[in-house]
């Protein structure tokens, strides 16, 4: 389990929004590493604000189910709260 802790810590997932003019790069333990915004992005505030809401929900998504993935072959796919 703790093998499975360290690997994700290490491995990253990334989410976008507005076809990619926003983008977050967050680890397995959902930890966000970096947001890149396209300067064409950046003209409308609160168009900008949703995107990256959505770019880094969109990362999460992704962090929770590659966590799942991971734990599922620790505990042979039953469905343990928290993991």
């Amino acid at each position: 389990m703790q093998k499975i802790q360290e690997e994700l810590e290490s491995l990253t997932v990334e989410g976008s929004a507005g076809g990619g003019a926003v983008k977050v790069v967050m680890t397995g333990k959902q930890i966000v590493e970096s947001v890149t915004i396209e300067p064409e992005a950046a003209e409308e505030v609160d168009l900008l604000q949703d995107m990256v809401l959505a770019a880094v929900n969109d990362a999460s998504s992704k962090a929770q189910e590659l966590a799942a993935q991971k734990m599922s072959v620790v505990t042979g796919g039953m469905n343990i709260p928290g993991f």
